[in-house]
C-alpha cells in the first residue's frame, strides 16, 4: 500500500488486514470484506433478465458490449453487467476501496461458480474523471453512481457500509463527472439515483427506469454515422 493509502487509513481511524480468507476493513469494532458470494442468486438467467440495471444498460444490436463503471465501489452493480455479458472498466478513486475490490475480484476468479463472470471485470485504481477524459477506448456505455448524501444518513445503511463512507465522500463535482462520461462519447450514460433525487448535475435524462428505490437515468448519445 502506498503513503496514500496509509494516510486515509489513519485519517480514517481505520485498518486494514489480510487473514485466510483476503482482505477485510475494520474500524470502530465493525469488519468490512468485499465479496461477492451473496450475488451469487442474482446471476442465475430467470433473475439477471430481470435486474433493472441490466435493462437500462443494454445496448441494442451490441452483442458483447464495453461498459465504464466509473464509481465502481464494491463492485456488485458491475458484477451483474458482467454476468449479462458486459466487458466492464471498473473505476475506483480511492485507494483502499480499490484493493478491497481488486481483492474480491481477485478470490472469486478462483471460483468455478464466478470466475467465468469475473474475467470480463477489470479493476483500476484512478480518477474516473481524469480517465474518461483520456480515454482512447471505445465504449458502449458509462455508467455513474456517485454517492448520494442523503444516503449516508439513512437508518438503512448497513453499519458495515459506515466504514466505507468514512473512506469516501458524495461526488463533489457532479458537472465535471457527467462531462467526462459526456466526453468519451458512450452510446448511453446510465446514472443510478434515488428515486426522488434530482438529476445528476441538473441534466434530464432521455428516459428513465424506475424501481422502488431508485432509478436508473439513461442518456442516450447519437454518435455520427
Amino acid at each position: 500500500m502506498d503513503a496514500v493509502g496509509v494516510n486515509e487509513l489513519e485519517r480514517a481511524g481505520l485498518e486494514l488486514r489480510r487473514d485466510a480468507h483476503g482482505l477485510v476493513l475494520e474500524g470502530n469494532g465493525m469488519a468490512l470484506r468485499a465479496s461477492f458470494d451473496d450475488m451469487k442468486r442474482r446471476l442465475l438467467p430467470g433473475k439477471l433478465n430481470h435486474e433493472l440495471l441490466v435493462r437500462a444498460c443494454k445496448v441494442k444490436g451490441v452483442a458483447a458490449p464495453r461498459l465504464v463503471d466509473a464509481t465502481a465501489g464494491l463492485g456488485q452493480d458491475s458484477l451483474l453487467l458482467a454476468a449479462a455479458g458486459f466487458t466492464v472498466t471498473l473505476f475506483e478513486c480511492n485507494p483502499i476501496i480499490a484493493l478491497l475490490l481488486a481483492d474480491a475480484v481477485e478470490r472469486a476468479r478462483l471460483d468455478p461458480e464466478l470466475a467465468e463472470v469475473t474475467s470480463r471485470m477489470h479493476v483500476v485504481e484512478g480518477d474516473s474523471v481524469a480517465a474518461l477524459r483520456a480515454f482512447d477506448e471505445s465504449v458502449d456505455v458509462v455508467y455513474l453512481d456517485p454517492m448520494f448524501p442523503g444516503r449516508t444518513k439513512s437508518a438503512a445503511v448497513k453499519k458495515k457500509f459506515q466504514l466505507l463512507h468514512r473512506l469516501e465522500m458524495p461526488c463533489q463535482d457532479e458537472k465535471a463527472l457527467l462531462d467526462a462520461a459526456l466526453g468519451a462519447r458512450p452510446r448511453k450514460i446510465v446514472i443510478k439515483r434515488p428515486i426522488k433525487g434530482p438529476y445528476l448535475a441538473g441534466v434530464k435524462p432521455s428516459y428513465e427506469l424506475c424501481g422502488k428505490a431508485v432509478r436508473y437515468d439513461c442518456i442516450i448519445i447519437v454518435r455520427d454515422s
